[in-house]
């Protein structure tokens, strides 16, 4: 069964590709020579996204890596918007609600049809460049010894395409906050640790007024783990792997190692040493097993990873595989916030999804009362 969808994950972008390169052939009112070097101009802008996978793109110079980590990644969500307008249009030639004319040789129709698209991604652009402050009310009969402010962040994704300038817009707004406490769940890197040394953006990190706490996410293990390490000591984040960090008494965070780690300790024995008045706050990448925190008595779960699938309709998609995809969520009595995250894969692009960081208020329940 995995191997059937590893075959389906590679054949889907080839037939998009070939369904795409058609219409555009049949579209475009050129000579077969000039038909040719559009659908091939495309195709390749679309295949250099596979250099990043491949580790490829360190081979480059950073501005031409850059360059060709945007081209790529951002083709892909082209394609799929491309894609889906086509099939919309053939649907309509079916029904006889779009003449075949406006589907070959037609200037007209091309322009719209690249201004409709130019215009959703510009959308998604300035829609990911706004960052939504989301916040959280969490009570506790606990005896904490004082109330905290805790900022909440996951899949920083910092990179070739969110450099050290955004980074700093970042810190500047978690800055602002005040906060007693900074914690992120997991993705901090994108895949290639060079840029983020090559930009020295553990400066940025270093410039947070508060204590750093975070868990590793799935793309700190597609990069060079001793490397990422590094960084995470360079930048004074305290990294959690299958580990406790005690903030006093009766407040710890909880940093599990990503889930692709099949070896990775059980929430249970994780908590083994910690009373049951310990408010307990763990931080897991992947909204997997939610009753896993649950059955073990957590108050509360920070995750992100699924970007609550970045663009439209794909958080259609992430809505039915995950128990919870975004947002705030709870079992019994255990709280959770999926986050969609704060930066982002790939393309800079959010439709019908946002960028958004958590600012969460951990209150004593006899204070929340007195108010």
């Amino acid at each position: 069964m995995n191997m059937f969808w590893f075959a389906v994950m590679l054949l889907l972008p080839v037939l998009a590709i070939a369904y795409l390169g058609w219409h555009v052939w049949l579209l475009l009112p050129l000579a077969s020579g000039w038909k040719a070097l559009v659908v091939a101009l495309g195709t390749l802008c679309f295949l250099s996204v596979f250099l990043d996978f491949t580790g490829l793109l360190d081979r480059f110079p950073l501005s031409v890596a850059r360059c060709l980590y945007v081209v790529g990644t951002s083709s892909l969500f082209a394609v799929l918007y491309a894609v889906m307008l086509f099939v919309v249009l053939d649907v309509g030639r079916l029904l006889h609600l779009v003449p075949r004319c406006w589907l070959v040789g037609n200037w007209t129709a091309a322009a719209v049809i690249l201004f409709v698209l130019g215009g959703l991604l510009l959308y998604g652009r300035l829609h990911y460049n706004n960052k939504v402050r989301v916040c959280v009310s969490l009570t506790t009969d606990k005896p904490l010894s004082r109330d905290y402010k805790i900022v909440m962040a996951s899949d920083l994704h910092l990179g070739y395409h969110n450099p050290r300038r955004e980074l700093a817009r970042w810190v500047d707004m978690i800055n602002a906050e005040s906060p007693d406490l900074v914690l992120i769940g997991g993705d901090i890197v994108d895949i290639s640790v060079r840029p983020l040394f090559s930009e020295d953006m553990a400066a940025e990190f270093r410039r947070l007024r508060a204590p750093v706490y975070a868990c590793l996410g799935n793309h700190e293990y597609y990069s060079d783990m001793p490397q990422v390490r590094r960084f995470f000591a360079d930048a004074g984040i305290c990294l959690l792997v299958d580990s406790v960090a005690s903030i006093e008494p009766q407040l710890a965070i909880v940093g599990r190692d990503d889930h692709g780690n099949r070896r990775r300790q059980s929430l249970e024995d994780l908590l083994a040493g910690l009373p049951d008045s310990t408010y307990t706050i763990v931080l897991d990448h992947k909204p997997n097993n939610l009753g896993e925190a649950e059955h073990a008595g957590v108050d509360f779960q920070l995750s992100g990873h699924t970007h609550r699938g970045q663009v439209w309709p794909i958080s259609w998609v992430t809505d039915r595989l995950f128990e919870c995809s975004w947002g705030e969520y709870q079992r019994g009595a255990t709280r959770y916030y999926v986050s969609s995250g704060l930066g982002i894969w790939g393309g800079r692009f959010r439709i019908g999804t946002q960028s958004e960081y958590v600012v969460a208020s951990l209150r004593r329940a006899a204070d929340a009362a007195g108010q």
